[in-house]
């Protein structure tokens, strides 16, 4: 399957606890701070909760 990057781009203080757990599940704490991730529907649901919050990017396949 792709990966892809998901970077926190906006704090999440001031959103809704919900909001603020989807982040920490996605395991993003501080600005900036990327993960690499399997590309799933129960993952793009969650970015989907927190599209203002995140940007996402392709992982190429030939990175590892």
């Amino acid at each position: 399957m792709a990966k892809i990057r998901i970077t926190l781009i906006k704090s999440g203080n001031g959103y809704s606890p919900d909001q603020r757990s989807t982040l920490k599940t996605l395991g993003l704490h501080r600005l900036h701070q990327s993960v690499v991730r399997e590309d799933s529907p129960t993952l793009r649901g969650q970015i989907m909760k927190v599209k203002h919050l995140v940007m996402v990017e392709e992982e190429s396949n030939a990175t590892k």
